[in-house]
């Protein structure tokens, strides 16, 4: 089974997902969604100094928007900032300095920010990361899911009353097309069992973010939550965590702008704000969740499972999210 989904993954990632794929799209996309402006509006970001993220940033600062940069390097966050200030007209743009994988000072951050500003109207997950062994953060949490789940769950989850607070609110999730090669696996959501391919745990942690996507927005039906995949992009994170594959595919991979459109479309325009909460996105489309024939839907108690075992780890890390 797991080679059948791989195989039509690829199939399908070879026609949607490369820079063509966009294109081919792009001729179906309304130019008016994107001709608004968000003064007044606050977007937080994550990983917001390079690839994706930074080309998100920059799209939201352009259209007027208060951007919270949440990195964790600080001088090229700073970089990132001034590149972006420069270039948008745009200094409402402020750096918050959060390594993601750290999942308690990633609740420190949020209840600080809370106290601190008024309003967030969008919280935009982007950042993420591929570790090719198993290493444990200082929470003794595997760090490709402290960092792409737990880090998404804890930051999410504190900043809901927040969100709550605020005209339209939207959470916008990247996840990525590989999670339609996973099932969800709620009796090892740390990758414990078996040889640890850093490929596949980075899968897994995507159909995580789906899951919780659709659990949120279910829990939560006055925010708009989203997840999304960007294809196939030229961005550092690729390039550093599949050499191989990024040198395969070269020139067919997607820009980083190409990449964060959908992202910047869920996060501005007006249309994403009356498609149905939940949905997973490409090239500002609703599509399905899972493959045909792949066997990768989950029970509701599988589901429930899921959601207690994070609820549980962050209560056993101190998080009081409740």
């Amino acid at each position: 089974m797991s080679l059948y989904r791989n195989a039509i993954w690829f199939l399908n990632g070879i026609h949607q997902y490369t820079r063509k794929g966009y294109e081919a799209a792009f001729k179906d996309f309304e130019p008016q969604d994107l001709d608004v402006s968000v003064v007044g509006r606050s977007f937080m970001i994550t990983g917001a100094n390079s690839g994706i993220g930074r080309a998100t940033a920059m799209a939201i600062a352009k259209k007027g928007g208060t951007v919270h940069m949440v990195c964790r390097n600080k001088d090229k966050a700073e970089e990132a900032r001034v590149d972006i200030t420069s270039e948008s007209g745009n200094t409402e743009v402020y750096i918050h300095i959060v390594d993601m994988s750290e999942t308690r000072k990633v609740w420190e951050f949020a209840e600080a920010f809370k106290k601190q500003y008024p309003a967030l109207n969008v919280l935009i997950n982007n950042a993420g990361c591929m570790v090719h062994k198993r290493e444990l953060n200082t929470e003794g949490l595997e760090k490709n899911f402290a960092t792409n789940t737990m880090g998404v769950y804890i930051l999410t989850e504190s900043l809901i009353p927040l969100l709550q607070k605020s005209r339209d609110p939207r959470v916008i999730t990247v996840s990525s097309g590989g999670m339609l090669v996973q099932k969800l696996r709620v009796d090892d959501l740390q990758s414990e069992k078996g040889d640890f391919d850093a490929v596949m745990v980075y899968a897994q942690n995507k159909r995580q973010q789906v899951v919780l996507t659709q659990q949120w927005a279910k829990a939560y039906p006055l925010i708009h939550f989203s997840a999304m995949h960007p294809g196939w992009a030229d961005t550092p994170a690729v390039s550093t965590s599949m050499p191989q594959f990024h040198q395969m595919m070269g020139e067919r991979l997607r820009s980083a702008e190409q990449g964060a459109d959908t992202v910047v479309w869920l996060a501005l325009s007006r249309a994403a704000a009356r498609t149905c909460g939940g949905q997973f996105f490409q090239d500002r489309t609703p599509v399905p969740a899972h493959l045909p024939l792949a066997w990768t839907h989950s029970s509701a108690e599988e589901i429930q499972s899921f959601m207690t075992q994070l609820e549980t780890l962050a209560r056993a890390i101190g998080h009081n999210l409740m």
